[in-house]
């Protein structure tokens, strides 16, 4: 193929895919809205004691008496959606989203039944339903797993942010709420080196200070071989683990130093961060002196390999274990852009 038509198909191939994540959008914010107006309608006629369960109920039978077609409308779902409208239109929800920023509404115009629709002799019409602008960044399955799993609303806000960040379907949301990936992310960062804040300060490093890696089935007791084959042979889900901006490169990537070759365990690219992510696999207990391998890996990527338009490398070492004093006061005077992990 001709390279000016490679690049005009690829100009409609981005046309394609632009417009298609446009119209999913679209379906979604639609889809959030009418999930938030039924529970809200529901969730006032139950506060007021006009509407019991058996009218949920029998809301859900009418339904699908109406249309058989129709799914998604259980008694179940139905309270979903009064869980979903009740959690994120709470004060607490309200003023956690005031407080970083995420306080914009979705605004739709007021919906109005004809009298026909309603066969009833007048225009029924709705109030204009607030739906916080931040829900339409992860789907309504997404939420029920949030709400069902998480408590606070700062957890809750972190999660719907998270899931939108790293395009996380259901399960991969669920697991990293299992592994308390909002902790592991926003702790205390004392697994960062000095050096990490420095170059990059301003930007956002959402690196963990651990890493479940249960998918590698490791024995107990395994040495770096092991762990290095076990990260290899099940790649996509370690990147999931460590987050989707991570593209893998190369296993043992040679640099070569004067006379000499050294192997980098893992070389990563780190799209959002734009920088080359070199990773040291430590199968004992962390120890300061390891940073020294590390850091030396760091300049002589900087040196060689990083282009002159990307961002300072960033080393991580992944240890099976880390005391968190001593991984504070190594980090605390390291000036290279490295972190620690546990596995």
């Amino acid at each position: 193929m001709k390279q000016g038509l490679e690049q005009d198909f690829a100009q409609i191939k981005n046309i394609i895919e632009f417009h298609r994540s446009r119209a999913s959008k679209t379906v979604n914010e639609e889809s959030l809205m009418m999930s938030w107006r039924i529970g809200q309608y529901i969730s006032e006629k139950l506060r007021s004691n006009e509407w019991g369960a058996k009218v949920v109920m029998q809301l859900s039978e009418y339904l699908r008496s109406q249309n058989p077609d129709l799914k998604g409308y259980s008694r179940r779902n139905i309270y979903n959606m009064v869980a979903f409208y009740e959690a994120y239109s709470s004060s607490e929800f309200i003023s956690v989203q005031q407080r970083y920023g995420f306080d914009e509404i979705v605004q739709f115009q007021t919906a109005q039944l004809s009298a026909a629709q309603l066969q009833v002799a007048a225009i029924v019409q709705f109030q204009t339903a607030q739906l916080p602008k931040v829900l339409t960044l992860t789907t309504f399955t997404n939420h029920l797993t949030i709400l069902a799993n998480c408590q606070s609303s700062e957890e809750r806000l972190f999660y719907i942010l998270y899931s939108n960040r790293e395009r996380l379907k259901n399960k991969e949301l669920l697991r990293c709420i299992e592994n308390n990936t909002y902790t592991s992310l926003l702790g205390s960062n004392k697994h960062i080196s000095l050096g990490l804040k420095d170059k990059y300060a301003g930007k956002p490093i959402l690196f963990k200070d651990t890493a479940f890696v249960d998918f590698l089935n490791l024995p107990q007791k395994h040495n770096e071989k092991q762990l290095h084959n076990g990260i290899l042979e099940h790649m996509k889900q370690f990147v999931l683990e460590l987050g989707k901006d991570f593209l893998f490169v190369d296993s043992e990537y040679p640099i070569t130093v004067g006379s000499s070759t050294f192997k980098i365990d893992l070389l990563f690219y780190h799209r959002g961060l734009r920088c080359l992510v070199a990773m040291e696999l430590k199968s004992k207990k962390f120890k300061p002196a390891d940073l020294g391998q590390l850091e030396f890996y760091l300049e002589a990527l900087d040196r060689d390999v990083k282009r002159s338009d990307e961002n300072p490398s960033i080393g991580i070492l992944l240890c099976q274990t880390a005391d968190r004093h001593v991984v504070e006061y190594a980090m605390n005077r390291s000036m290279s852009p490295t972190l620690v992990t546990q596995i």
